[in-house]
């Protein structure tokens, strides 16, 4: 039996000046939690992680898992959402983690990556840790609170006006769909880990002088402890942590009953 996972951690933005910090040790950081596991792993860093990239280490890695095996997903990075097109969403946006080359029109949207994963296996199991702002019902940076260190706390969104770039109708587009709050549902058939609740930001700050995702630093430490058997125990123990203080973002886990209460990575 093989394992797979794809391991994303972009900090650096060209063009954007919202570069990020601990989005590639994360990325590390899960590697070797996986590979530590028998994961078979891909990581993609910074200029690797084009949207390109992403799309194909997925797809490859996700054909290649046998029934009973199981793919985990983590992305570390900004994410952002832009109007939606095609009416499938509530919420009028369709949400979306930013490759490296977001500035490109390279988007990587939730609808593309629901076709992706439902390629998979019936007996496979995908996990996906989401490390981002990907839902994206704010438009703006959060106010930062008081830091975990010395680090300056950074949300990892990237505002949807970015991609305008000057462009009327695209502004009113999201204009409108800002004006349109739903809760976002689950749409994959995936177990997803995400570090915040629709309405929050996911925050890179640093733990004893070492850049993180907040979400990220507490998830891995957690899962030092071998009990820790089933995604909703994960969720259990990553919540006496988070929210905090110093850090207002509420990790959310989504997925079928059977899916949270089934083994874990």
């Amino acid at each position: 039996m093989t394992n797979r996972a794809v391991c994303v951690g972009i900090n650096d933005y060209p063009g954007t000046n919202m570069d990020l910090a601990g989005c590639l040790n994360d990325a590390k950081d899960w590697h070797a939690l996986l590979e530590g596991r028998g994961y078979r792993v891909d990581a993609l860093y910074d200029r690797e992680a084009t949207r390109a990239r992403i799309v194909d280490a997925l797809r490859t890695a996700i054909g290649q898992t046998a029934d009973n095996e199981s793919f985990v997903f983590t992305f570390s990075g900004h994410g952002s959402w832009l109007p939606d097109d095609d009416r499938d969403e509530p919420d009028a946006r369709d949400e979306m983690m930013c490759p490296h080359d977001v500035m490109k029109e390279q988007y990587l949207l939730d609808d593309e990556l629901h076709e992706i994963f439902c390629t998979k296996r019936p007996g496979a199991r995908i996990y996906v840790v989401a490390d981002s702002c990907h839902s994206g019902s704010v438009a703006r940076y959060a106010a930062a609170p008081a830091q975990p260190d010395s680090a300056p706390l950074k949300a990892r969104f990237l505002p949807p006006y970015i991609f305008a770039r000057g462009n009327r109708l695209f502004e009113r587009a999201i204009d409108r769909a800002i004006n349109t709050p739903a809760p976002t549902k689950l749409r994959y058939p995936a177990v997803l880990f995400s570090g915040c609740q629709d309405t929050e930001f996911s925050y890179d700050t640093a733990f004893n002088g070492r850049a993180n995702g907040a979400f990220t630093r507490v998830a891995i430490d957690a899962l030092q402890d071998a009990t820790i058997e089933t995604p909703r125990a994960l969720y259990d123990a990553v919540r006496q942590k988070l929210p905090a203080p110093s850090l207002p973002q509420t990790p959310q886990l989504f997925g079928s009953r059977d899916a949270k209460l089934g083994r874990l990575f």
